[in-house]
């Protein structure tokens, strides 16, 4: 695949120094770049880095603008489970950057078509994500597209699947807590990003090879990233 590195780790402490790096790099390249952001228990060493980074003063997030890929739909952004305190806790918090150039879909907009709409704009405004940052599901899905008939190309209001439920059930009290939809970037917001890094670890082996050396597929939506210009992929070997 052209345009794609694939880089292996012997563990996810290495594997986030290695995307913390390629991030940070970023920032010091273009210090009012913008990043697109991921949630979800992978990212979590590489914001703790970055975060580090900055305390240190080796990096400076003043000027530097950021947008999500997701949210889930019905939380509050103060809800402890939403992806907006995911981000504000495991990083915007602890960087110098300014709240206001940090963007989410709101999942409790009173109408989540004209959210998607206004949400697609704003990051569409801003050129896409200078790099985009990227977990992969089991089943292969990146943001919240789940396995479908076709690659969803703007941001839409997703009904997440019966095993992106279960494997996020692991961080709530209950399955039944787990909202059953979400907001999310499509793929056409992703592919526009300059630059994708995308970490996984140990296992999500299995899904990261079916979607990088299989057959382009919306079944496997992380199969569309073959034809992205410039691809990173960092591999956990445990």
């Amino acid at each position: 695949m052209i345009g794609m590195r694939m880089i292996e780790t012997k563990n996810y402490q290495e594997m986030s120094r290695k995307a913390a790096g390629l991030i940070g790099g970023q920032v010091l390249l273009k210090p009012d770049c913008v990043l697109g952001l991921a949630t979800g228990s992978s990212p979590i060493g590489t914001y703790d880095l970055l975060a580090k980074g900055c305390e240190e003063g080796l990096l400076d997030f003043s000027q530097v603008r950021t947008v999500n890929l997701d949210e889930y739909c019905g939380l509050k952004a103060a809800d402890p489970q939403s992806y907006r305190y995911f981000m504000d806790t495991h990083l915007f918090d602890r960087v110098n950057i300014n709240k206001e150039n940090t963007f989410l879909p709101s999942g409790t907009a009173p109408d989540m078509e004209a959210e998607a709409q206004r949400y697609e704009a704003l990051v569409r405004s801003m050129g896409g994500a200078d790099l985009q940052l990227l977990g992969i599901g089991h089943n292969g899905h990146i943001g919240f597209n789940e396995p479908a008939d076709h690659f969803p190309a703007a941001v839409h209001q997703v009904q997440l699947t019966e095993s992106t439920i279960r494997a996020n059930s692991r961080l709530f009290d209950k399955i039944e807590d787990v909202p059953t939809t979400a907001i999310t970037m499509g793929i056409g917001l992703i592919m526009l990003a300059r630059k994708i890094l995308l970490i996984a670890g140990a296992d999500k082996r299995a899904i990261v090879e079916e979607a990088f050396y299989g057959k382009i597929t919306p079944q496997v939506p992380a199969s569309i990233l073959q034809l992205h210009p410039d691809v990173t992929v960092i591999l956990a070997k445990e």
